[in-house]
């Protein structure tokens, strides 16, 4: 699930927004503090039996009957939105006009991440999150312009994101993204 994300920053993203220590994480992974510490870091990547025990922790999914409501109230917008994972940037759902131009629609994605589809702007702002304390409060919202990813399955248009963080259950956050306007 988040082999074409970077870990690290999933991980720790998860960890802030969770209030969990780096040693209570690794306690749960069987692993010392500085290993977490060094996944964090990007000096090191955890191992394919690591990474699925960090995606179970830290992944939201779409299927969650918690978050029904929110995910039909995404999914019947009349506006281009979409509500991911914040820490895994996995699909969890879609409005009609965000997913018009899809390949295969939201089913095709839901449950995967959309990173792989991320334009030059949005892995940017992306990397601004934290300096921006995106991480260390709750309900944030940011705006910013992106360009094109010129991809035929997944196109983003040119025009003005607005992503804002949302609680969903069992501690996860969520992120959405919805088009304010989308002329270059």
């Amino acid at each position: 699930m988040l082999r074409d994300i970077p870990m690290g920053p999933a991980l720790r993203r998860f960890r802030r927004l969770n209030g969990i220590k780096q040693g209570d994480f690794a306690e749960r992974l069987a692993v010392s503090q500085g290993t977490v510490s060094r996944w964090e870091s990007g000096t090191h990547e955890p191992d394919a039996p690591h990474r699925e025990k960090i995606s179970d922790f830290i992944a939201a999914h779409a299927a969650n009957d918690a978050d029904a409501a929110l995910k039909r109230l995404v999914e019947t917008s009349s506006q281009a939105v979409h509500l991911i994972c914040d820490a895994t940037h996995c699909l969890l759902a879609a409005s009609a006009p965000r997913t018009a131009e899809w390949k295969g629609g939201a089913q095709s994605y839901l449950g995967t991440s959309l990173w792989r589809f991320a334009s030059h702007e949005i892995v940017v702002a992306e990397e601004a999150l934290a300096g921006a304390g995106w991480f260390e409060r709750p309900f944030q919202s940011v705006r910013f312009r992106t360009g094109s990813n010129d991809s035929t399955d997944m196109p983003v248009a040119p025009g003005e994101i607005c992503w804002e963080s949302i609680p969903l259950s069992g501690g996860r956050t969520g992120r959405l993204a919805t088009t304010v306007d989308n002329h270059a």
